[in-house]
């Protein structure tokens, strides 16, 4: 689940380098795979342990 997260994390950041805020919000495809990107990271937190959670919010 933590791998998930930071490939995902990192897959974001690669869609984004070298662009401007306003290019990637005219952009579809990026737009696209970064909130896929970012519900990945959601479905993968849900999976991770309460203890893990309560002692990293």
């Amino acid at each position: 689940m933590l791998k998930d997260i930071l490939e995902a994390i990192s897959a974001i950041e690669r869609f984004v380098e070298g662009i401007s805020f306003e290019d990637f919000k005219t952009n579809h495809e990026k737009t696209s795979a970064v909130i896929r990107k970012f519900e990945i990271i959601g479905e993968a937190i849900k999976g991770l342990p309460e203890d893990l959670k309560e002692k990293h919010p």
